[in-house]
């Protein structure tokens, strides 16, 4: 070097800080990746700005530490503009760096292309700190040892990144001691980049900083040094409990889901297990050109067996099949509990019609040796019906075709199989008329609610209702929303069932109020409402059309129907919120949910479904599923509500646990709404139980109460 040149000078514990800066900000940056690869969009390009404001940080404060001590003899200042520069390269080349990475499928393509950005910014960004000294002469640049640097730093990244590459392809995330290793990789580069740029600089000896007086170099060094590295703390702290929640929650919805999709009788799969497993090897099987095979079993003469020896034996019975299918079945096969006493198996592997009979042999064969349960023995025989996707029908089919061979089969005397055949569903014809029924229902004035009332759990006071739709049909009788409101969804019903069902309600918490009952109303909305584009301006027009205030109508919505269509979702609920209408989670625990989503979507309450309820008193998994679905809506701020509630001792277990609301046949059954107002009014009711005090009383909100008076007035 010649006499005529300084070299900048350093301290080897501000060198040490600096790597040690960049690298800290490599396993921020690796952390917060994670979560880059969700399928939710907002949650990917904030995990994605995050790790790139983390990587971009680290970069640039490794510079800045790294020259803290005035490596040249002469006075010196930063040009701010050039300073903030050098700030936006380490951004942009991060988040360059961090999109390409972080991607499930990292080829050599993009791994190329992250490191060339990220040696790019671990060049760029020392760079553009010398710049902004304003030094004059300008620096001499040793070309090759700049190009040589920038190699090497892009060299060391891709390596760390190929390293994530090929550890992706085992499992989604890194462990611990991988992203360590990646980190020190990626720090590593930032590291030669820094060294390489400030090597290859030299520096005349009469050169000036023209930047003096501006900012100074201990203002941007105590940005670097304090600054950054706190910026990078909180983001960490916030990855971390980021992480924990989503642990929690996954934890809590695999139980929840486990707990959904088992029958507790058998322990074998229920029919929404079986449902969901048809679709995903329906979905195969297309791929690959092959069949599959549904098997539909009943047992015979169950309920006879109930009625001799009592229901303990008949579910030792349904045990005892349930393990006889078991070992009949392969191990591809997929066996469930459709309910009751039926059964379904499902065989894969592309089955034929002989085949799936040969199969249904052995089960008959298996069933043959009587059932020994305490002192009886049993004799056990079923009927078997079988349907072949996808020549009976497709897979949402497939369950009810084989359903229909087994009844044709039980008709003909039962302890025999058939194959489905397409009169065998002769019956759908009844559906139909139905249908059209249902299309004339609401102009006939056959539909009607009754209102189950809502249990404070803590003072045993009612607190509102739920609005259950019914159907009096004037041939069939009292028909259930099991029945109809399935068949008011397949056919495009839904939503005139629903605006019906909205004016109605609002009507009657009118009537109620005219009365001096201030009661507070739950309904249930459908997916499909949630896509109406003026759900929410009906619902407000319901509202004022009746002049009722919309904390007293509480809008429920499914945790599937929530999950659907996220986006449309958070629009809709966001909306029902602004006007002041209240939001629960009906059904919470029997389908899929994101903590994110949960977190942003504006409801006051969950509700546990029925099902969980129903075995508190016999199941310490039951109870310790509620028990973390209450403390899950606890931490989230949310009330809880535990649906049908039959029992004193569930109804104590679920207080124990802490849920808020109580809802079943143990208070009330669902009832007219006269009944309702006489026992508020009367106490006549089924228990005895109290209105909430706050129920009584004037009811109108503020901004209505002044035209009422006056229609009063005027009347």
């Amino acid at each position: 070097m010649d006499e005529a040149f300084l070299t900048w000078r350093f301290r080897a514990e501000l060198w040490a800080a600096s790597t040690a800066m960049a690298m800290f900000a490599a396993y921020v940056a690796l952390d917060l990746a994670r979560g880059v690869s969700s399928r939710h969009a907002s949650t990917s390009l904030r995990a994605g700005l995050a790790s790139a404001i983390a990587l971009g940080g680290g970069t640039w404060a490794a510079h800045f530490i790294a020259v803290a001590n005035e490596p040249l003899p002469f006075a010196m200042g930063y040009h701010g503009s050039w300073v903030f520069a050098s700030l936006v390269l380490a951004l942009v080349s991060s988040v360059v760096g961090v999109q390409l990475s972080a991607r499930p499928r990292l080829g050599l393509g993009r791994v190329t292309v992250a490191a060339v950005a990220l040696g790019v910014g671990a060049c760029g960004v020392p760079m553009l700190g010398l710049l902004a000294l304003r030094l004059s002469p300008a620096p001499h640049w040793n070309i090759p040892l700049l190009v040589g640097g920038a190699l090497l730093a892009s060299l060391c990244a891709g390596l760390a990144l190929a390293i994530v590459a090929e550890r992706r392809r085992r499992r989604p995330h890194l462990g611990l001691l991988w992203q360590v290793g990646v980190a020190l990789g990626l720090g590593g580069a930032i590291a030669i980049g820094n060294a390489a740029v400030l090597h290859a600089a030299s520096v005349p000896l009469l050169t000036l900083s023209l930047a003096v007086g501006r900012t100074t170099p201990a203002t941007v060094a105590a940005l670097a040094a304090l600054g950054v590295p706190a910026l990078l703390a909180l983001l960490l702290m916030t990855s971390v409990l980021e992480g924990r929640f989503r642990r929690l929650l996954k934890r809590t919805r695999d139980e929840v889901k486990r707990a959904a999709q088992t029958d507790r009788l058998t322990e074998l799969p229920n029919r929404s297990a079986v449902e969901e497993a048809l679709q995903v090897a329906a979905v195969r099987a297309d791929r690959l050109g092959h069949r599959l095979a549904l098997v539909f079993l009943n047992v015979d003469g169950l309920k006879a067996v109930n009625e001799s020896f009592g229901q303990s034996t008949g579910d030792a019975v349904l045990r005892e099949v349930a393990q006889r299918l078991r070992k009949v079945a392969s191990a591809n096969d997929a066996i469930a509990r459709a309910g009751g006493d039926e059964f379904v198996l499902l065989l894969e592997g592309n089955p034929t019609q002989q085949d799936a009979a040969h199969m249904v042999d052995r089960i008959l064969a298996s069933m043959n040796d009587p059932c020994r349960i305490d002192d009886h023995e049993i004799s056990v025989s079923c009927t078997v019906g079988v349907a072949i996707y996808p020549e009976h029908g497709t897979s949402t089919r497939l369950i009810a075709h084989a359903a229909a061979a087994m009844r044709h089969a039980k008709r003909t005397g039962g302890a025999s199989h058939a194959m489905f055949e397409e009169r065998m569903v002769a019956g759908s014809r009844d559906q139909v008329e139905l249908l059209q029924d249902l299309r004339r229902a609401i102009a006939n004035h056959e539909l009607m609610l009754h209102y189950q009332p809502k249990i404070h759990a803590p003072s045993g006071q009612i607190t509102g209702a739920e609005a259950l739709m019914r159907w009096k049909h004037p041939q069939r009788g009292m028909v259930g929303p099991h029945i109809f409101i399935p068949l008011a969804e397949r056919y495009g019903l839904i939503n005139a069932l629903g605006n019906w069902l909205i004016e109605e309600v609002c009507q009657q918490i009118r009537a109620w109020r005219d009365k001096g009952l201030r009661m507070r109303v739950a309904i249930n909305l459908s997916v499909h409402q949630l896509r109406q584009a003026d759900l929410v301006e009906r619902i407000l027009n319901a509202l004022e059309r009746h002049h009722i205030d919309p904390s007293l109508l509480t809008c429920e919505i499914t945790e599937s129907a929530a999950m659907d269509d996220t986006r449309v979702t958070l629009q809709v609920i966001e909306r029902l919120s602004a006007i002041g209408v209240h939001l629960s989670i009906d059904d919470f625990g029997t389908g899929y949910s994101s903590l994110s989503y949960l977190r942003q979507l504006a409801a006051e309450e969950l509700k546990i479904d029925r099902s969980f309820v129903f075995d508190l008193e016999t199941s310490a998994d039951a109870r310790a599923i509620v028990d973390a679905v209450v403390k899950l809506a606890q931490a989230l701020g949310l009330k809880v509500v535990a649906e049908g509630v039959e029992t004193e001792q569930q109804q104590e277990i679920l207080r124990q646990l802490g849920c808020n609301e109580l809802q079943g046949y143990l208070f009330a059954k669902p009832m007219p709404p006269e009944a309702l107002v006489l026992w508020a009014m009367n106490d006549e009711g089924p228990r005895a139980l109290d209105f909430r005090p706050s129920l009584f009383g004037d009811t109108l909100p503020q901004s209505i109460q002044p035209a009422e008076a006056a229609n009063e007035t005027g009347s």
